[in-house]
């Protein structure tokens, strides 16, 4: 069976947040398997800034290649080291980037967007 390992991206609240998180750790205490993962953003614009098409592109550059470290990633893309570097550290702290020492990765093959029209 082939899975594929993705990411998803929510906007809502924090109580979506914890319902979210109860229901896996349910699911979990019940024996059933939960393999998911979640970003949530409080906010659209939050989420869009974040994933803007620079970003996204830098995201599927990583995905595909791999990047020794921040400058390797600049030099492939032709973007500047700063702008880079400040992309890097936004996904990373979004937890849509992962650094192991100086090389980058980016584990998802699919990333997935909810925004749900309940939030306030």
């Amino acid at each position: 069976m082939n899975t594929t390992n993705k990411v998803q991206v929510n906007v809502g609240s924090l109580a979506d947040m914890g319902k979210r998180f109860a229901g896996a750790w349910n699911r979990a205490a019940a024996g059933e398997p939960v393999q998911e993962t979640h970003v949530t953003f409080l906010d659209v614009q939050t989420m869009l800034d974040t994933l803007s098409p620079r970003r996204l592109e830098l995201l599927r550059h990583v995905r595909q290649h791999g990047a020794a470290n921040v400058r390797e990633l600049a030099q492939t893309l032709g973007r500047d080291y700063k702008n880079v570097h400040q992309d890097v550290a936004v996904l990373e702290s979004a937890g849509l980037l992962v650094r192991d020492g100086r090389k980058l990765a980016a584990p998802w093959d699919e990333l997935q967007a909810n925004v749900s029209l309940m939030a306030a």
